[in-house]
C-alpha cells in the first residue's frame, strides 16, 4: 500500500511539473490554456521584465519552456540552430547547429516550427526539413532530413508545422501540393531512435493552393480513446496514432471549392469536441466518436467568424476567436451560440495565438502590443503593454512567468513562483 501511494504521489509530482510547464507550442495541454495563476498585467520595455535575451531573427516558433531550461529554434542570416537558454539568468546555455538554407517567406523564415520537450529531450524541425533530437545537455542524439527521404516540400510559402509529440513518438504532417505533385503524408517518428514508425498518405482533392497547409496535429481524447488531428488540403481528419490509419473525416472547410485556400490556424480538441479553422469560413466544431465521412453526421455547430493565422482558444465554456485584425468574438463552446461579437483590440496585425490563463486573454499583434481582455462573456480590456517591437510569436506560460519573443529578443515578464 505504501508503494502505491509513492507511486500516485509521484505520478501527482510529475503531472503537476509539466502542468507549470509549457512544453510544445500550444501548451501542456496543446490547447493554448494554463492552470497557472497571479501572472503578471502590466509591463513595457522598461518596467516589470525579469530578464531579455537578444536574438539575431525574427521567428513565428514559439518559447517553449521545462524547468530550468527555455528551447528556441532561431534563425541568423542562412543558418538555423537550437538555443538552450537558462531560465533564471536568460543567458545561452548552449547553441546546436540545425543546418543551413535559412530563406524568407514573406513573414516567416525557416525556423517557424516551434520545438517540443518531454523534460528529458527535445526535438526541433526546420522549414528546410531536418528532424533532430538533443538531450538536456546539448548532445545531438539523431538527425533525419525528411526532404531528402521523401522528396520536397510543396508549400507555396514554405514549410511551418511544429511536431506533435505524444508518448514515445513525433507526429509530423507535410501537407502540400502548390508546387509539387507528390502526395500529402503524416508520419510517426521514435523519438529515442529517430526511425519512422509509419508513415501514410492523405488524400485530397483540392487544388491548386488549396492542398498547402501550415497548421500543427491536434491530439484528441475522449473515453479510452485517443487520435491524431490533422487539418489541411480542405478537410480535417483522424488518425490511429499506432498505425496511422485514417478513421474519419469531414469536409466543409472549403465549401466554394477555392483554389487558394491554404489553411494556417490549427485545430483544436477539447472535451469531446475538434475545432476547425479553415481560411476564415467557416469554422467548424465536430463531435468525437465518428468513423468514415462525418461531415454532416458530428457537425455540431459552425461560424463564418473564424480566424485567419491565429489558432482559436477555449476553455470548453467559451470559445474564443481573435482575427487577423484584432477583431474578438466568443462563442459558447458548445452550442455555437454567439456570446459577444466583434469586439475591437488596437488596430494592427494579429498572427500570433491567443493564450488563455489566470482567467485572461493575452494576444500579441505584431506590432508587440500584447493586449490582456478578461474571459468570459464580457468583454473587458484590462492592459495593453507594449514592447515596441515586430512580434509574430505566441506567448508561453510558466510558473506565474510570462515569455514572449520578439524579433529582437526573448522577454522573461514577471517573477517567478
Amino acid at each position: 500500500m505504501r508503494r502505491l501511494f509513492l507511486v500516485a504521489g509521484l505520478a501527482a509530482l510529475l503531472a503537476s511539473e509539466a502542468a507549470a510547464n509549457w512544453p510544445q507550442w500550444r501548451g501542456p495541454d496543446l490547447n493554448g490554456v494554463s492552470a497557472e495563476r497571479n501572472l503578471p498585467l502590466r509591463w513595457s520595455a522598461a518596467e516589470n521584465i525579469n530578464w531579455k535575451l537578444a536574438l539575431p531573427d525574427r521567428s513565428g516558433s514559439t518559447p517553449i519552456v521545462w524547468g530550468e531550461r527555455i528551447f528556441l529554434n532561431v534563425a541568423e542570416g542562412d543558418e538555423l540552430s537550437l538555443w538552450c537558454v537558462d531560465r533564471s539568468k536568460g543567458t545561452a546555455l548552449w547553441k546546436r547547429k540545425l543546418g543551413g538554407g535559412n530563406t524568407k517567406m514573406r513573414k516567416h523564415n525557416m525556423s517557424s516550427p516551434s520545438p517540443v520537450t518531454d523534460g528529458r529531450g527535445v526535438w526541433v524541425m526546420t522549414g528546410t526539413g531536418v528532424l533532430k533530437g538533443f538531450d538536456f545537455e546539448g548532445r545531438e542524439l539523431w538527425a533525419r532530413d525528411i526532404q531528402k527521404d521523401y522528396g520536397a516540400f510543396g508549400l507555396n510559402w514554405g514549410y511551418a508545422s511544429s511536431p506533435l509529440l505524444h508518448e514515445d513518438s513525433l507526429y509530423v504532417q507535410v501537407l502540400h501540393g502548390m508546387n509539387t505533385d507528390d502526395p500529402s503524408y503524416v508520419l510517426r517518428v521514435d523519438k529515442k531512435t529517430g526511425k519512422t514508425l509509419w508513415r501514410v498518405e492523405r488524400p485530397t482533392d483540392a487544388v491548386r493552393e488549396s492542398p498547402d497547409s501550415y497548421t500543427t496535429p491536434a491530439l484528441l481524447r475522449y473515453g479510452k480513446a485517443t487520435e491524431v488531428v490533422v487539418s489541411g488540403g480542405d478537410y480535417v481528419t483522424g488518425h490511429d496514432p499506432a498505425t496511422g490509419k485514417e478513421l474519419w473525416r469531414a469536409g466543409g472547410l472549403n465549401p466554394e471549392r477555392e483554389p487558394f485556400f491554404r489553411i494556417v490556424a490549427s485545430p483544436i480538441a477539447y472535451e469531446g469536441l475538434i475545432y476547425v479553422p479553415a481560411r476564415v469560413r467557416p469554422l467548424l466544431a465536430l463531435r468525437a466518436g465518428g468513423r468514415g465521412d462525418v461531415s454532416k453526421s458530428h457537425l455540431v455547430w459552425s461560424t463564418q467568424n473564424g480566424p485567419d493565422v491565429p489558432t482559436p482558444v477555449t476553455d470548453g465554456k467559451y470559445f474564443y476567436v481573435v482575427n487577423d485584425r484584432g477583431i474578438v468574438w466568443c462563442f459558447d463552446a458548445k452550442t455555437g451560440r454567439e456570446i459577444y461579437g466583434q469586439q475591437r483590440l488596437k488596430s494592427g496585425t494579429y498572427s500570433a495565438s491567443p493564450v488563455l490563463a489566470d482567467g485572461k486573454i493575452y494576444v500579441t499583434n505584431e506590432d508587440g502590443l500584447t493586449t490582456v481582455f478578461k474571459a468570459g462573456p464580457q468583454f473587458e480590456i484590462l492592459a495593453e503593454n507594449d514592447l515596441g517591437e515586430y512580434c509574430l510569436s505566441s506567448p508561453a506560460v510558466s510558473a506565474g512567468q510570462l515569455f514572449i519573443r520578439t524579433a529582437g529578443h526573448l522577454y522573461c515578464i514577471g517573477r517567478r513562483r
